[in-house]
């Protein structure tokens, strides 16, 4: 079990440490005491709570890809020469940063508000980890 406090718990499914508390309270999550008496919650449960109420808006491409890891969300700033651009996009909690030429920006109509879809599609994804002895 990867034991993770309650406070650590509410940030990572973006609600209040009273949220986790009450869901403790009325069954959704188990938890248990760490050796210091706080009150901790199963890693595994969590992940599974936390993909349970993971919702993205639908997509609105509606096209068919192979690439799995798409994100919905929102156009917060753009920065753009007369070359290449910097595109900035709120996708629920997360921010999405893309780099391309100006050109693309102005054919896909991107501004600030737009809906758009982040597609991230690669085999060079990284994974880090809290240092040992250390919590998030």
């Amino acid at each position: 079990m990867t034991p993770i406090r309650v406070s650590e718990a509410a940030r990572f499914l973006g609600v209040s440490d009273d949220t986790v508390r009450r869901w403790l309270e009325n069954g959704t999550l188990h938890g248990s005491k760490d050796q210091q008496g706080r009150m901790v919650v199963d890693g595994v449960e969590l992940a599974a709570l936390a993909k349970k109420q993971s919702q993205l808006p639908d997509d609105p491409t509606g096209i068919g890809s192979s690439a799995r890891n798409r994100m919905v969300g929102l156009v917060t700033n753009i920065v753009m020469d007369r070359v290449m651009a910097q595109v900035e996009m709120q996708c629920g909690p997360f921010r999405v940063v893309s780099l391309m030429s100006s050109e693309a920006v102005r054919d896909l109509g991107l501004e600030l508000g737009s809906v758009a879809t982040a597609v991230v599609k690669s085999t060079n994804v990284i994974i880090e980890v809290p240092a040992k002895g250390k919590t998030a």
